[in-house]
């Protein structure tokens, strides 16, 4: 008895083990991810998007296929010229066959200050790979009403 019980306790251990270990890796893509964008190594930075991968960028008309975002971004990183976002906070979570990954996370940027990166990462041929990444900058509720305001007086 005492032996089945090491068992199971063995057996839970590897699972959390094993999402834990999935995590990390979704956690070091997505570090990777920022630290390319800031180093402007633009080959390394695409490489971890999925193929059909789409950014969303901070204005309304920001959506962009992988080659589309490409088109934007390699001219400036070819100029050594990057963008650095630190994570601050991240969530992860998975979904039940483990090939789905989501996030949300709390940046901090050097020209915008507190940010907010969230998206999805689909496990491809073992590798974790960005299918979605949406970048916005979150507004406090109390200036919220005048934000909309200036937006709404622009597209006028």
């Amino acid at each position: 008895m005492r032996i089945l019980q090491i068992f199971i306790l063995l057996l839970l251990a590897t699972g959390w083990a094993a999402a834990d270990s999935e995590e990390q890796r979704v956690a070091a893509v997505l570090d990777d991810f920022h630290l390319a964008a800031s180093e402007a190594d633009g080959p390394r930075y695409f490489a971890h998007f999925a193929p059909q991968g789409v950014f969303i960028g901070t204005d309304i008309s920001e959506r962009w296929n992988v080659q589309q975002f490409k088109d934007y971004a390699m001219p400036y990183f070819s100029k050594g010229k990057g963008w650095t976002y630190r994570p601050k906070q991240r969530n992860i979570d998975f979904s039940a066959d483990g090939h789905v990954a989501w996030f949300d996370e709390i940046l901090d940027s050097q020209n915008f200050g507190a940010t907010r990166g969230s998206g999805v990462l689909l496990k491809l041929d073992g590798e974790w790979k960005v299918a979605q990444y949406h970048l916005t900058v979150p507004v406090p509720n109390e200036l919220l009403e005048e934000v909309v305001e200036r937006i709404q007086s622009t597209s006028r």
